[in-house]
C-alpha cells in the first residue's frame, strides 16, 4: 500500500472478487465525483438505517448535508458510518442465469463524519451548488440566516475504504459458449433530458448555459 491508498482493513477489504477491487485515490475520486447520489449507513437504536443523499469531494474530505433536524444528520455527527455510491454502467446478460451480472464502479467508504460550522458551511455548501451546476452560485439570491441554521453539513476524511468495478462481457463455463444463446453487454448511461421551466418564472428568461449544458459524465 502507498501513502496515496485508501486503507485496506477488514472493513474495507473487497473478498468477493478481490481482483475487481481498488485502493486507488484516482479511481475513488472518479467515482464519487461522477456519481453525485449516495447512501449514507447509520445505527439508531441498534437498528440499521440507510438513507439516500447527494455527496460532493473537496480535496481528501467527503461532505453531504440535510436538515438539522434530520435524525440521520443528528446520528451521523461523530459516530462511525458506512457511505456508498454504485454507478451502473450495463447489464450483463450470460448463456445461464447463474452468470448474469452487471457492469458498474462502486465505493464503499467508513469514517466518523463531523460537523462543518461557520464560513466553512457556508463555502462548502457555495461548492455543493457550483460542483453541479458551474456559474450558478453567483446568480442565486444569497442565503439567509435561517437558511443557514437550518442546514447541517457533514464532512468525513476519505481515508479508509475501497473501489469496486466490474467491465466487460460475460464469463461463462467453458462449455456454455458453444450453447446457441446471445449473450453480451445493455450498457447503461444516465441521460439528461430537455429542461422543463418552473411555471412561476418570469417571462422572457433565458435557460443558463449550465443548465442547457448540463451532464453526468
Amino acid at each position: 500500500m502507498t501513502s496515496e491508498d485508501l486503507k485496506k482493513t477488514e472493513k474495507s477489504r473487497v473478498v468477493r472478487a478481490p481482483t475487481r477491487g481498488s485502493y486507488d485515490r484516482e479511481t475513488t475520486y472518479g467515482i464519487l465525483d461522477s456519481t453525485p447520489l449516495c447512501h449514507v449507513s447509520y445505527i439508531i437504536d441498534g437498528q440499521p438505517f440507510v438513507t439516500p443523499t447527494f455527496q460532493w469531494r473537496e480535496g481528501e474530505r467527503i461532505f453531504w448535508h440535510g436538515s438539522s433536524a434530520s435524525r440521520m444528520i443528528r446520528k451521523c455527527e461523530g459516530q462511525p458510518v458506512c457511505l456508498a455510491v454504485t454507478r451502473l454502467d450495463g447489464f450483463v446478460l450470460a448463456r445461464s442465469a447463474f452468470h448474469h451480472s452487471v457492469n458498474y464502479r462502486s465505493v464503499m467508504l467508513f469514517g466518523t463524519p463531523t460537523k462543518v460550522e461557520g464560513r466553512e458551511k457556508e463555502l462548502s455548501l457555495e461548492n455543493f451548488i457550483e460542483g453541479l451546476f458551474p456559474g450558478r452560485w453567483e446568480t442565486l439570491r444569497p442565503m439567509n440566516e435561517m437558511e443557514i441554521k437550518a442546514t447541517t453539513v457533514l464532512a468525513m476524511p476519505i481515508d479508509e475504504g475501497s473501489s469496486k468495478i466490474r467491465t466487460g462481457p460475460p464469463v461463462d463455463d467453458e462449455e456454455d459458449y458453444a450453447l446457441p444463446i446471445w449473450s453480451g453487454v445493455i450498457p447503461v448511461h444516465p441521460a439528461v433530458r430537455p429542461p422543463v421551466p418552473d411555471p412561476k418564472n418570469l417571462d422572457n428568461l433565458d435557460i443558463p448555459g449550465h443548465v442547457t449544458g448540463f451532464k453526468l459524465d
